[in-house]
């Protein structure tokens, strides 16, 4: 196993030169830097917390730990899913949290720059009567900017927008000996030499540290509409989504949920659903510039989806209504984790006609291991999130089920020619899992590339291709 030079007194008095009053070490350290939303993956503390304000304090202190051999762990909010953030070998932790300014709006260019700490929630509001709107749409609002980059975030608008990589035209990023480049700019497009800024996207902060971000801007659509379809058969849910995708009416959304996960978010949120009497569910949203221009798709829709074996159409077309639907979709993962005593989670990516297939193993997983799981997911572009509840299982017996049911889900992403990750990233729990599921030459290819950007590993250490 790797190690590192253990923070000392001379290295807290460099890093309190650095950023004076922003250092933290031993017992002031706040142990929510240990862990990520996810803490059945562990909590491991660091050896001092610092946080910076700014390009040239990002640069000093990685030039010293990387002339110390010190770890770095960067970190935003701390959102993640499985432990991208978390200092597995100690050393420091590198926050990015007060970096939160939003630098610019250019409208002209339909580009907006920030600071990785700009929360996701916080970015609409300085694009606020520009007529302008950053697409990218994660689960988790109070997600940062730079950690949505640096790990692709996706999202439920995905399917027609795109993820992250698809709005990031430039960035700032400090590497590992302290080197400060910029990848990128508000070009549109370049086709200059190899794209070094999407090998940095993604990355989960083990290339360098993103201290500036530029992002492309759409045109704010007036209005959108959402349709909730109940489905009786779960099959003929899933098989309806491609006949969706192919109809032509352009669809920001296509989502797909059971009647289980909606009768968690209903105890959660003490609200009830628009609609409880159906087995599965896809939630379906229009964006366009009015009502009468969404008519057709509308009508298109509505036909196709009860001719395909949906119960009824729903449509939900003020407000309240919306917010009804999309804030139980939202509560999703909350509502199931307070359902359960711990869990563990995946969100593998499918072809979108393997959907049903991986859906119907997963239910036998479930019933081979006699264990809970749950699921939901962006049917639009085949990214399933899993849920495996631990319930009242003792230590012993969830280690052995969740192991086994994680090792079978993952075989059957393979199987059907999936991916090991679709927007939460690999960090240190899911290593193992990618490495069986791409082969070691494309993981020695990835280390490769970690050894150009950081030849002596201090960023992130522990995690990815580490």
């Amino acid at each position: 196993m790797r190690t590192f030079h253990t923070v000392d007194e001379n290295d807290i008095a460099f890093f309190e030169s650095v950023m004076p009053g922003r250092v933290f070490s031993g017992e002031a350290v706040s142990t929510d830097y240990d862990h990520d939303e996810m803490t059945e993956y562990g909590h491991f503390m660091p050896e001092a917390v610092v946080l910076a304000t700014s390009t040239e304090e990002v640069s000093r202190v990685l030039a010293y730990c990387n002339d110390h051999d010190i770890a770095v762990t960067p970190r935003g909010a701390g959102t993640g899913l499985c432990g991208g953030c978390v200092p597995v070998h100690g050393g420091i932790v590198l926050s990015t949290e007060k970096m939160k300014r939003v630098l610019e709006v250019d409208t002209r260019n339909m580009t907006a720059t920030v600071e990785p700490g700009v929360l996701l929630m916080e970015f609409p509001k300085a694009l606020e009567g520009t007529g302008l709107f950053y697409p990218p749409d994660p689960g988790e609002k109070t997600a940062t900017m730079g950690g949505n980059a640096m790990t692709n975030a996706g999202g439920m608008r995905a399917v027609r927008y795109g993820v992250t990589r698809d709005y990031v035209l430039g960035m700032e990023v400090v590497l590992a000996d302290g080197t400060v480049e910029v990848f990128g700019g508000k070009n549109v497009k370049t086709s200059s030499g190899y794209s070094l800024m999407d090998l940095l996207i993604g990355s989960e902060g083990t290339l360098g540290i993103l201290t500036k971000l530029t992002v492309k801007l759409v045109a704010e659509p007036k209005v959108n509409l959402s349709l909730l379809i109940p489905f009786d058969d779960i099959d003929a849910c899933i098989r309806a989504v491609p006949q969706v995708l192919l109809s032509g009416c352009d669809p920001t959304a296509v989502e797909f949920m059971e009647r289980e996960v909606i009768s968690c978010a209903e105890t959660y949120l003490g609200k009830s659903f628009p609609d409880t009497s159906a087995d599965a569910y896809l939630l379906i949203r229009l964006d366009g510039g009015s009502e009468a221009q969404l008519q057709p798709a509308m009508d298109t829709l509505t036909e196709l989806l009860l001719s395909l074996g949906a119960k009824d159409v729903l449509l939900a077309d003020t407000d309240e209504r919306k917010e009804s639907i999309w804030n139980a979709r939202g509560a999703f993962l909350e509502a199931i984790k307070n359902s359960t005593s711990a869990m563990d989670e995946c969100d593998v990516v499918v072809p979108r006609d393997a959907i049903a297939a991986f859906v119907h193993r997963m239910v036998e997983i479930s019933r081979e291991n006699g264990i809970r799981i749950r699921s939901f997911g962006h049917a639009g572009d085949g990214n399933l999130h899993i849920y495996v509840c631990r319930d009242g299982l003792d230590e012993q017996t969830w280690k052995t089920r969740v192991s086994s049911v994680m090792d079978a889900l993952y075989r059957e992403a393979e199987r059907l020619e999936g991916q090991v990750s679709g927007e939460h990233g690999v960090g240190h729990a899911k290593k193992a899992y990618l490495a069986r599921s791409v082969g070691e030459r494309q993981m020695e290819l990835m280390r490769g590339i970690k050894r150009v950007f950081d030849p002596k590993g201090i960023l992130n250490p522990g995690k990815v291709a580490d």
